[in-house]
C-alpha cells in the first residue's frame, strides 16, 4: 500500500446555524475522503466550536489523487432522537492538497447540501499530503449515525473496545472504531496515538490567529491529469490592500483599506522638481546649462538640461521605492552640464525621517522654495522649488514618474523614461465602410477605335478591391459588386475610386479618379437603403480632390456608387473566441454596462532570461492588458527576473460572453538589448463568465509558450481578479440576447470577408497605438489579438477534432448504451426499454417534458460539481504535448513558405491525406438517405424502434436485403462524378451550366 496520506486538521467553526430551538448547536464535523470516514468530538452548545483535532487518510492511489474531493459536513446531534442534522459542509478537490509545508489554516465558508437549506458560517480546516511513514493512518468508520454523548466521544479513542453497544445488530456487525488526534495538551492521550512529528501537532488556534501568514500556493489541475504539474493553475492567499485573500474572500486586516485593494501597498518616496530660479552666473560663459540630480543612496534620477538658462522649468517627478533605499538622507543637487565634467553648483538636502505621508484622496502636497547651500552646507545664491512625500502607487504622480527600477543600483544613467512608463490606451473606434460600385457612364478609352475593358479599382489606405471586367465590353458597363472596408475615427484618409482600362496583360491605363471624404458619407445603425449618388470621373488624384475643376469641364465620365459606413456590425479586431468586446460602432445601440472588472498585476515569478547584459541573463519585463477598448501598460521593471508590478486597472462589461486577455513582454527598446523587436514571453486570458460576482480570485498563472522545440514554461504571472455585476436581472437577461449585435444576422459577412476584415482592423489599431507615447508596438498588438489565428495547424486541427469528439461523447456513449440494449446484455433493462418506447411511441407529447426533465435533473446534479476555478490552458487539450517536430516546423513555417520543395511535398501530400479522409466521411454522410413512404409516424417509429432492438438470434452477421438493395442503388457521389467530367464538354458547346449541375425533374 502507499505511505501517502492525506492529514486534516479540524481546527474549528464559527457563526453557525442554531439547530436545537433554544438559540444553539451541539455540532461535531465528520469527514469523508477515499471511501473511509471520520468523526470529531461533539461540542454541546457551541455556536464557535474548536476542535483542534488531525485526522490521517490512507491514499488508495496517489496518481488518482486529483480525482478524490474531501468531503467536510457539519452535523447537529440531537440527544433526543438521535438525529444529526446538516449545518453545511465544505467539498475540497484533490487538486487543492499540497505539501505540509505549505499547508495552512483556512477557513472555508459553508455550502448548503440541499437546494432549501439554511447555512452560513465558515469551517477551519488544514490539510495536507504527506508520505511520512512514521504516521499512521485512522482507522475508518464507515457509518456514523450513532448518537454518542460528549464525555463518551472523549473518551472514544482510549476504549474504542468497551463502547456500551447501542446499535442494532445489523448495524454492530459492520461497525468499526475510529481513532482521533486531539491537541497538544491532552498529554494522556499520547501514548495510544502513532508518533506524530511535533510541528504537526503544534496547529490549531495559533495558526488560525496568525496575523502575517506567507501566500500558499494550491495546485489547481485544468482537466486531465497528464498535464505536469509545474504547468498547473496555482491558488494564492497574498496580502494586498484590502486584506489577506482567503479561498476568495478578503480577511479585513489591521490596516485601512487602500483605494488599491487588489495589489500589494508599495511605499514610494516621491520627490518633485518643478523649477529653480536665482541661479548664479558663470564666470566668463555667462549663463548656466541647469540640471538636477536626485541622489538617494546608490539611486539617481537626472532631469533633462537646459542650455542657457537661468530660471529653468522642470516639472520632473522621481519615485523610489522605500524597500530599497538604504540611506537617511535624500540630496538634490544642482549641475552644470559640461562638455569635460559636469560642475557643482549647490545642493538641498533632505531628512528622510522628516518627509510627510501623504494618502490619496488628500490634495497633492505643495512644493516650496528651498536655498541652495554648498557642500560645507552654507547658503548660496539660488532656489530650487521642490515637493518630497511618502506616498504609494494609488498616488496621482505615479503613472508619469521616474522610477527607481528604470535603472540599476550605482549606474548613474537613467533610461529613457518614455519606454518604462505605465500608460492607458483606447483603440481607435472603428467601423464598417460598405462600398456599392453599381456602373459607370460614358467611358471613353485612349484609342478611340475600341470599347475599354474597364473595372473599378476602390482604395482606403492600404486595403484596395478590385471590381471584375466586364463583358461584352462598351462603354457604359454594369458591375454591382460590394466590398467592405474597414476605417477608424477620426477619418483622415479618403476613399478613392479608379477607373481601369486593361490594355493588355499587366498594362493598365486610368480613365478617371472620384474622391470621397469619409466625413461625408452616410451612417447607418441598421439594414435601411442609402441613397446612391454619382461622382464625376477626373485624370488625376488633385483633380478629383478639387472641388471647383468639376465646374470647368463640361463634359465628364461619371461613376455611379453607393457608400454607407455601417455601424450597426461590431468591428472584430481579435479572435472571435477570445473577443473582449461585442458591442456594435454606434453608440446609439450601446446597452447599459452590467458590472466593473477590476484586475490587479501583482508580480511575475521565475522568468527565463530573455537578454544578456554584463555577462548575466536579465529581462526587462512589462505586462499589456486589453478588454474593450482599453489597453493598459505597465511599467517596465528593469533587470529583474521576479518583477513586482502592483498595478490595478478597471474597466466596464456589457457582456460577460467576453474575455481578458493579460501579455508580458521583454521591452526590447533599452539600451543593452538585442533587435528592435519588443519579444513575447506569454499571455493569459480569463473569460468573465467564469468568474463568479464579488469573489477575488488570487491564482498565479503559468506562461506557457509553443516554441519550435516544444512547450515551454517561461515563468508564472501572479493576477487579483474581481468583477462585480450591477444587477442580476440584467445579467441574466443578457444571456438571452444574441452574442453579436443584430446587423450580423440580419447581413451577415462571410467567413473571408471576417478574416480579411479582422486583418485590417488589426493593422488600423496598431498602427494607432503605435504612434502613443509610449508607443504599443505592432507585435505586441498582434500577439494580443492573435493576429495569426487563421493560418493552419495540424495542432490545432487535431485539437478542435478532439473537442468536437468530446462534444458528442454523450452521444457516443447513448449510442454504446443502446446497442448494449439490443443486444439484450441486460434483458431486464431491455424490456424496461421497449416499455418506454410503446409508451412514448404511443403518447409522443410525453416525449419533450421527459427529455427537459432529465436534462433538468442532470443539470441540478452537476451544478454542485461546476467549477470553481477560471480555466487555464490545458496542453493535453490543445495537443501541444504530442506534437511531433516536423508539425511543430509547420505551424511556424512563415507565409508563404520558406522550406524546400521536397518537405513543402510531404506536407501537401499530408493534407491530401486528411482532406481525403474528411471528404469520403462527408460523401458517406451524405449517402446514407433514408425515403419516407405514406407511413403514419407512430407506425413507422415503433416498427424501426423493434427492428433496431431485436434479439440476437433474429439478427445476421451480414447486413439485411432490404440494406444492401439501398446501398447498390446508384448514389449521388456517382452522379456528380459524371457532371464533372460533362461540364468540360458540355461548356465549350454553350450548354448551360446550372442545368448540368442542378437537373430538373
Amino acid at each position: 500500500m502507499s505511505s501517502f496520506k492525506l492529514g486534516v486538521e479540524v481546527v474549528g467553526a464559527h457563526d453557525l446555524v442554531a439547530k436545537d430551538g433554544q438559540g444553539s448547536s451541539n455540532p461535531f464535523v465528520e469527514l469523508h475522503f477515499d471511501d473511509q470516514r471520520f468523526r470529531t468530538t461533539t461540542k454541546e452548545k457551541d455556536l464557535n466550536p474548536v476542535w483542534n483535532e488531525s485526522f490521517y487518510f490512507n491514499i488508495s492511489d496517489p496518481n488518482n489523487l486529483s480525482h478524490l474531493p474531501l468531503e467536510a459536513y457539519v452535523y447537529n446531534h440531537n440527544k433526543a432522537n438521535n438525529v444529526k442534522t446538516c449545518l453545511g459542509k465544505v467539498r475540497l478537490t484533490g487538486t487543492s492538497f499540497v505539501p505540509y509545508s505549505d499547508a495552512v489554516v483556512l477557513h472555508y465558508p459553508l455550502e448548503k447540501r440541499s437546494i432549501f437549506a439554511r447555512v452560513k458560517g465558515e469551517l477551519g480546516l488544514k490539510v495536507f499530503v504527506t508520505d511520512d511513514p512514521s504516521i499512521k493512518s485512522s482507522n475508518p468508520l464507515p457509518a456514523m449515525e450513532s448518537s454518542l454523548h460528549t464525555d463518551v466521544d472523549s473518551h472514544y479513542a482510549k476504549i474504542p473496545k468497551s463502547v456500551p453497544n447501542s446499535f442494532p445488530k445489523e448495524k454492530t456487525d459492520k461497525r468499526r472504531t475510529f481513532h482521533h488526534l486531539s491537541n497538544a495538551n491532552q498529554s494522556q492521550q499520547k501514548q495510544n496515538f502513532p508518533s506524530v512529528p511535533p510541528q504537526q501537532m503544534n496547529s490549531g488556534v495559533h495558526e488560525m490567529k496568525s496575523g502575517k501568514q506567507p501566500p500558499q500556493i494550491f495546485q489547481m489541475f485544468s482537466g486531465s491529469s497528464s498535464q505536469p504539474l509545474d504547468y498547473a493553475l496555482k491558488e494564492t492567499s497574498p496580502f494586498l490592500g484590502g486584506g489577506q485573500i482567503v479561498g476568495g474572500r478578503v480577511i479585513r486586516g489591521d490596516r485601512p483599506a487602500s483605494t488599491y485593494d487588489l495589489v500589494e501597498q508599495m511605499r514610494y518616496l516621491f520627490v518633485r522638481v518643478v523649477k529653480a530660479q536665482d541661479l548664479p552666473s558663470k564666470d566668463v560663459a555667462g549663463s548656466l546649462d541647469p540640471y538636477v540630480e536626485v541622489k538617494v543612496g546608490n539611486y539617481k534620477g537626472i532631469t533633462k538640461h537646459y542650455e542657457k538658462k537661468q530660471n529653468p522649468e522642470w516639472n520632473q517627478v522621481f519615485a523610489f521605492a522605500r524597500d530599497t533605499v538604504q540611506t537617511s538622507v535624500l540630496e538634490v543637487i544642482l549641475k552644470d552640464k559640461d562638455l569635460v565634467k559636469d560642475d557643482f553648483v549647490g545642493i538641498v538636502r533632505f531628512d528622510l525621517h522628516e518627509v510627510p505621508t501623504r494618502v490619496p484622496p488628500d490634495s497633492p502636497l505643495a512644493p516650496e522654495w528651498y536655498r541652495l547651500e554648498d557642500k560645507k552646507g552654507e547658503k548660496k545664491k539660488g532656489e530650487l522649488m521642490l515637493a518630497v512625500w511618502y506616498g504609494t502607487q494609488a498616488d496621482e504622480a505615479f503613472p508619469d514618474a521616474w522610477h527607481s527600477d528604470a535603472i540599476a543600483p550605482g549606474d548613474s544613467t537613467s533610461i529613457a523614461s518614455t519606454y518604462i512608463r505605465s500608460k492607458v490606451y483606447h483603440s481607435p473606434r472603428l467601423w464598417y465602410v460598405r462600398v456599392t460600385v453599381i456602373e459607370a457612364q460614358d467611358l471613353v478609352a485612349a484609342d478611340k477605335n475600341r470599347f475599354p475593358d474597364a473595372y473599378v479599382k476602390v482604395q482606403l489606405g492600404n486595403q484596395i478591391l478590385k471590381t471584375k471586367s466586364v463583358q461584352p465590353r462598351n462603354s457604359n458597363p454594369i458591375w454591382k459588386e460590394e466590398f467592405m472596408f474597414v476605417a477608424s475615427e477620426p477619418f483622415e484618409e479618403h476613399l478613392i475610386f479608379s477607373v481601369e482600362d486593361r490594355v493588355g496583360p499587366n498594362k493598365d491605363e486610368t480613365i478617371g479618379k472620384a474622391v470621397i471624404p469619409l466625413n461625408s458619407v452616410d451612417r447607418r445603425a441598421d439594414d435601411r437603403n442609402i441613397r446612391t449618388r454619382w461622382y464625376n470621373l477626373e485624370k488625376s488624384l488633385s483633380d478629383a480632390m478639387d472641388r471647383d475643376h468639376a465646374k470647368k469641364d463640361k463634359f465628364h465620365s461619371r461613376l455611379h456608387v453607393c457608400v454607407c459606413l455601417d455601424g450597426g456590425y461590431h468591428v472584430l479586431d481579435e479572435s472571435t473566441q477570445y473577443s473582449s468586446d461585442l458591442r456594435p460602432t454606434a453608440k446609439q445601440l450601446w446597452k447599459p454596462s452590467i458590472g466593473v472588472l477590476e484586475l490587479g498585476i501583482l508580480n511575475a515569478d521565475g522568468l527565463q532570461p530573455m537578454k544578456t547584459r554584463e555577462g548575466k541573463g536579465t529581462s526587462d519585463t512589462y505586462c499589456v492588458a486589453k478588454y474593450g477598448h482599453k489597453w493598459v501598460r505597465t511599467r517596465t521593471i528593469v533587470n529583474s527576473l521576479n518583477p513586482k508590478y502592483n498595478e490595478q486597472y478597471t474597466w466596464e462589461v456589457y457582456d460577460p460572453a467576453t474575455v481578458l486577455t493579460v501579455g508580458v513582454f521583454d521591452n526590447c527598446q533599452i539600451s543593452g538589448s538585442d533587435g528592435n523587436k519588443d519579444m513575447k514571453i506569454g499571455k493569459v486570458r480569463i473569460r468573465i463568465s467564469t468568474l463568479e460576482t464579488g469573489r477575488v480570485y488570487t491564482h498565479s498563472y503559468p506562461l506557457l509558450v509553443l516554441h519550435p522545440s516544444g512547450v515551454k514554461k517561461i515563468g508564472e504571472l501572479h493576477l487579483a481578479i474581481r468583477f462585480s455585476y450591477t444587477s442580476m436581472l440584467n445579467m441574466m437577461f443578457q444571456y438571452s440576447r444574441p452574442l453579436l449585435p443584430k446587423m450580423h444576422y440580419k447581413r451577415p459577412l462571410s467567413v473571408i470577408q471576417q478574416d480579411m476584415l479582422r486583418h485590417q482592423a488589426v493593422t488600423i489599431v496598431a498602427a494607432r497605438l503605435g504612434r502613443a507615447e509610449p508607443p504599443l508596438r505592432r507585435e505586441v498588438v498582434e500577439y494580443m489579438s492573435d493576429a495569426d489565428a487563421h493560418l493552419w495547424s495540424m495542432r490545432r486541427s487535431k485539437a478542435n477534432f478532439l473537442r468536437l469528439t468530446s462534444v458528442f461523447s454523450g452521444l457516443f456513449s447513448v449510442g454504446k448504451w443502446v446497442g448494449e440494449v439490443c443486444m439484450w446484455k441486460n434483458p431486464i433493462t431491455t424490456v424496461l426499454v421497449h416499455v418506454l418506447f410503446v409508451m412514448l411511441v404511443c403518447f409522443p407529447e410525453l416525449i419533450l417534458p421527459t427529455v427537459f426533465l432529465y436534462m433538468f435533473l442532470i443539470g441540478v446534479w452537476n451544478y454542485r460539481r461546476r467549477p470553481r476555478y477560471p480555466p487555464h490552458m490545458n496542453t493535453s487539450l490543445s495537443c501541444a504535448d504530442a506534437v511531433s517536430p516536423d508539425e511543430l516546423d509547420e505551424e511556424f513555417e512563415t507565409f508563404p513558405a520558406s522550406r524546400s520543395s521536397d518537405i513543402i511535398r510531404v506536407r501537401y501530400d499530408r493534407l491530401r491525406s486528411v482532406a481525403g479522409r474528411i471528404q469520403t466521411v462527408v460523401g458517406d454522410i451524405a449517402t446514407q438517405a433514408i425515403v419516407l413512404y405514406v407511413t403514419p409516424f407512430q407506425v413507422l417509429a415503433l416498427l424501426a424502434g423493434f427492428y433496431i432492438m431485436r434479439h440476437p438470434r433474429f439478427r445476421h452477421k451480414t447486413p439485411a436485403a432490404p440494406i444492401n438493395f439501398f446501398r447498390r442503388l446508384p448514389a449521388r457521389t456517382d452522379i456528380r462524378k459524371n457532371q464533372i467530367v460533362l461540364v468540360a464538354e458540355l461548356v465549350t458547346d454553350g450548354g448551360c451550366l446550372d442545368q448540368i449541375l442542378f437537373p430538373r425533374a
